[in-house]
Formats: structure tokens, sequence, C-alpha cells
């Protein structure tokens, strides 16, 4: 079969993405490198084979993950069709039969007329219409080819990340607000006496007995066991240890490194504190801060509760907790558009390529989202996306108030200087008009603002248009 649009990588986004390219029209060749290139994780060839867990999340809509689901079946998803399909009972949660989800997506993908499987793998960067979903364990040959597309400064081959916790979570009687001897990241200085309230950071102050009793607890945690193709505790890179490594190296080895108190004076003393936990913003709306030095690899209830034993964090809400694993993934905001679309403009002349012979969109776990619905998600809207771009029509954005539309523009546009991967949640959404006090009400009103916002986005586009024939002819095929 001649083809319109080349996928690559078989996984959840890559499926997504196929799918809704196919459904629009579009002749699509998908590429999967299983069975004949296998990954460390990966057991069997199957297509959207789920690795790590057989649990989706929570298919609530007035929890994050829920909503995502919510407005995947919106949007006539693949991916939880097929999970609909091989529930097993999990309470509040949508959790899935392995094999028969892996079975279902591989038979809808194989038997579609408008989809070819191709079992190789792709070393190079397709022309034409592309979308790339190569995933967290992309080859060695591809991850080249993409280095000299976007730079070895925007790859990143495993993951850091420190916890973040909602700002409305903080209990702000006893963390304050200050930068370093009150100096901001714009260059301006803190007036005296307008610490609280004022400095680029969240400050957390221990005294030396919290800060004995954290480093107690902090030692004596269980940490996570990294899989074979992760990283060992060798290879953590000595500038972004795990924070659980640095206390090891001796009783104040934090309250020297990311947890030195000098230049912060508590305002409730007037005085420096024995040590300080730095919180800073993590999304636009600065509604999300990141616990600064934390990356960890404890497990996630230790880290629920260690970490709330650090001042002002005691009722903290983590919307992502700290991980240390292997991944792959691009610095997204300097390279994507909310459309999951490669931006051409940002590469130097050596490593561009031509916009009149390549369309690229990323999708998935690549482009710095967490979760199975997440890179679905992605792969979703690249999808879509890229049988609009094959026609010449203007490409779309979901509105940010949904929880796909918040997720692609969070990605798009956060610090890339600091980029982490993120997972739904309603810290990136913007924020209410008049939100309620209670934690649940306040949920069930981004979800309402979600719902009518994906209504009304599906009202003002065309159906018909999105459903026409593919019109252009078929694009060269990648490099083998």
């Amino acid at each position: 079969m001649v083809s319109d649009i080349t996928v690559v990588g078989g996984g959840l986004a890559g499926t997504e993405a196929a799918w809704q390219a196919a459904q629009r029209g579009a002749r699509v060749r998908l590429y999967e490198m299983r069975p004949r290139k296998m990954t460390p994780a990966h057991t069997t060839d199957r297509l959207a084979e789920l690795v790590c867990s057989n649990s989706l999340g929570s298919d609530l809509v007035d929890r994050a993950p829920g909503l995502l689901k919510h407005e995947l079946r919106a949007l006539d998803s693949l991916i939880m069709a097929c999970a609909d399909t091989a529930t097993v009972p999990a309470g509040g949660a949508l959790r899935s039969d392995r094999d028969r989800f892996a079975q279902a997506v591989t038979e809808r993908i194989e038997s579609h007329p408008n989809i070819e499987v191709v079992r190789e793998e792709v070393t190079g960067i397709p022309a034409g219409v592309a979308v790339i979903a190569s995933g967290p364990l992309t080859s060695e040959r591809l991850a080249a080819e993409i280095i000299k597309l976007t730079g070895s400064e925007h790859l990143y081959f495993w993951d850091a990340i420190a916890p973040i916790v909602t700002l409305e979570s903080i209990d702000f009687s006893i963390a304050f607000r200050a930068s370093r001897y009150g100096v901001h990241g714009d260059g301006t200085v803190t007036a005296p006496g307008e610490h609280l309230g004022e400095g680029d950071y969240i400050n957390c102050p221990m005294s030396r007995d919290e800060y004995n009793g954290f480093m107690d607890a902090l030692l004596g945690a269980e940490t996570a066991t990294l899989r074979d193709f992760e990283l060992r505790s060798d290879q953590f890179f000595e500038g972004c240890l795990p924070v659980e490594v640095m206390a090891r190296r001796g009783r104040d080895a934090l309250a020297y490194g990311p947890m030195r108190p000098v230049g912060i004076k508590d305002p409730r003393t007037g005085k420096r504190p024995y040590a300080v936990v730095q919180l800073r913003q993590d999304n636009i709306a600065g509604s999300l801060y990141n616990v600064v030095g934390f990356q960890t690899n404890l497990k996630f209830p230790e880290q629920d509760r260690v970490l709330r034993m650090i001042p002002g964090l005691q009722g903290a809400e983590f919307v992502r907790y700290g991980q240390m694993h292997r991944n792959t993934f691009i610095n997204s905001p300097l390279l994507l558009d909310a459309t999951m679309k490669f931006r051409h403009k940002v590469i130097d002349a050596e490593r561009t390529v031509d916009p009149a012979t390549h369309s690229i969109f990323f999708a998935g776990q690549i482009v710095g989202v967490e979760g199975y619905i997440g890179n679905a998600a992605t792969g979703l809207l690249a999808g879509l996306n890229a049988t609009r771009a094959l026609r010449s029509w203007p490409l779309i954005e979901l509105p940010p108030a949904t929880m796909l539309g918040a997720l692609c523009y969070y990605v798009s546009h956060a610090d890339p200087k600091t980029f982490q991967p993120m997972k739904a949640n309603f810290g990136i959404l913007p924020p209410l008009d008049h939100p309620p006090r209670d934690k649940r009400g306040r949920a069930a009103m981004y979800a309402e603002r979600a719902h009518q916002a994906l209504a009304n986005f599906q009202a003002s586009i065309d159906d018909a248009k999105l459903t026409a024939p593919a019109l252009q002819p078929p694009m060269a095929p990648p490099q083998p």
C-alpha cells in the first residue's frame, strides 16, 4: 500500500495516531521494530503492549486522569475503546487485562484498510508527513537521527524528576517567599522588611531537630528497584544525584547542599534557619511548585511519608512524585507547538529539514508526558493534526481548559531550562474564576468547565472536512 503518513512506533501513542489518521481517510504506514528487534522492557510483538502496569489510572471524571479519559472517549480514541473492552474489576480505576487489551489494539490496527503495519526498525527521519512516537526506549540509531534533527542538548535519555506540589496545599503559616539574599531572578533586590510575600522561591525552614528527624526518615526510607535497562546507582550524574544518595554522604550533606540556608531569614524569627527546603514555580499559572534538588528514587508511599515531614508540606498535595528512571524525551518547549508539530524554525542551518518535504509531529512519552493515557492522548492530537497537515489545513490546538489541551500546552510552553515530564493533573489547568474551598468541589468545577470547553471545540470543527478522503500524493518511504 502506498502511504500518506508514516507513524514510527507501535505503542499507545503510535497506534492512536495511526488510527486517528486512518479514520480520516489517510493511508498510514505504521512501523514497529518488534519482534525483529526487541526492547529490554517488552515481551511480546503485540502493539500497545502495557509494560509497567495494567492500571490506566482513575476513571472518575472528577480526577485528572479520569477527566482525560472522558475527553479521549469523546474524541473516539482507539486506546480507550480497547481498554473499555478489556477491563478487570478495579473500583474507580480503569484496569485492563494486558493480553486482551494489546490483542484488541493489534487486531483493530492490522485489520484497518488504511493502515499497513511494517515490522522494521526506522533509522532515519521519514520524509513527508510523519509522527515520531518511538517511546522511552527509542533505538540507538533512530535516537542518533533525532539528535541530528534537534541537537544533542535537546534530547535526554533519563529522568531525574523532583516532586511537584500544588501551591494551595502549602502551609504559609510556616513557609514563606524569599530569594537568597533578597536577589530575584531578574536582578532586583527585595527591600528590607519585605521578605514575606516576595521572592522567587517558597522556603520551608527547618530547625536542627527537624532536620535530624527528617534525615533519619530519609535514610531509612525504601527505594524503588530499577530495572536492568534503567540507571544503576553508579550511572547517576554528579550534578543531579537522588536526594537519598546525597544524604548517605554525611549527616550535613543536604544542609550544605540543596537545603543550605545561606541568604535566607525566617520572617517568624528574623534568623537564618538550620536548613531550608526551597520550592520553585513549575508552571506559568503559578499553581504548581517543584521541590528543588529533591529528585529521588524513593518508593511513592515513602515519598508521601517522608516529604510531609518538611515544615509547611505536612498537608501537601503531590501531583507528581520524584523519579529516577530510563527515559528518552525531547525538550518539547523549545521544539514543539501545542499541536505536537516540530518547529523547524528553531533548528540551525546544519540541522534543519525542509518544511516543503517534511512535516514532523512527535507524540507519546518522547514529548515529555507521563502515563499510558497521556501518551495515547498526545498520539490522538498528533494523528489528527498530521492528517490536517497532509491536506494543508490549519492545525488545531485543544482548549487549555481541557485536560488534553492543558497537557499539550504544558509540554510546549514550560520553562525549557527546567523542563521535566508531566502527567495529567488539575494544576496545569487555567485557574478557576471563583474556586470552591474544598478540593473535590474544585475538581468538579474543573471537570465541568473542561466538558463545556471540549463540547464547544467539537462544535467548531467541521466533521465532514475532518473525514474527507486523502487528497495528497503518496510520500516517499523513510530511510531503511
